[in-house]
């Protein structure tokens, strides 16, 4: 569990299927279509999987009543795959907040936290995030939490079909912290 100012970070609970449905409902970003849940019940199935999820995968929880608002997540990836002694210390993590809590600063209290578990308590070397070019609110947060800029892939990725059926390719940025820069 992480403490912040106005919210905890934990991991998920089967109670917490309502608050998690009402931003999955309609993720707000293609990135997360494949998150989307169409009922109560399927967000209490996705509840139960998330159960098992303590070290990499949190709610975020308002202190001042207990509701999930949304949710942080990033796995340890291996910086270069091919070498013999993988190290684990790369992190990409995703955070998703409910349309209603945004824009009060709640995400970037829940990264900030989340990155400096990541790097003082999991070992991280290198965060980076992905971000869609149309998605200005992550970017400002990448940039606020002292990432980088690092690069934009055009037509990178398809989350979603075109009403036509034919992919539609997102542009996507890429933003980065090394763990000696997050310590300044």
């Amino acid at each position: 569990m992480i403490e912040t100012k106005r919210l905890i970070l934990r991991p998920f609970l089967e109670s917490d299927a309502a608050d998690a449905f009402e931003y999955l409902k309609e993720p707000m970003v293609n990135c997360f279509a494949c998150m989307k849940l169409n009922s109560l019940e399927e967000a209490r199935t996705e509840m139960q999987k998330r159960v098992g999820e303590k070290e990499y995968y949190f709610a975020i929880v308002l202190k001042e009543n207990g509701k999930v608002i949304g949710e942080i997540d990033a796995y340890p990836e291996a910086a270069n795959p091919k070498e013999k002694a993988v190290v684990l210390d790369t992190f990409s993590p995703c955070w998703m907040l409910n349309k209603d809590y945004q824009g009060k600063g709640y995400a970037y209290e829940a990264a900030r936290a989340f990155f400096d578990y990541l790097f003082r308590e999991k070992g991280a070397r290198r965060i980076y995030a992905y971000t869609e070019d149309y998605n200005s609110s992550s970017q400002r947060l990448c940039e606020k939490l002292g990432m980088r800029r690092e690069g934009m892939f055009m037509e990178f990725v398809s989350f979603v079909n075109n009403p036509n059926g034919t992919p539609r390719y997102e542009n996507t940025i890429q933003y980065a912290i090394l763990k000696k820069e997050w310590s300044k």
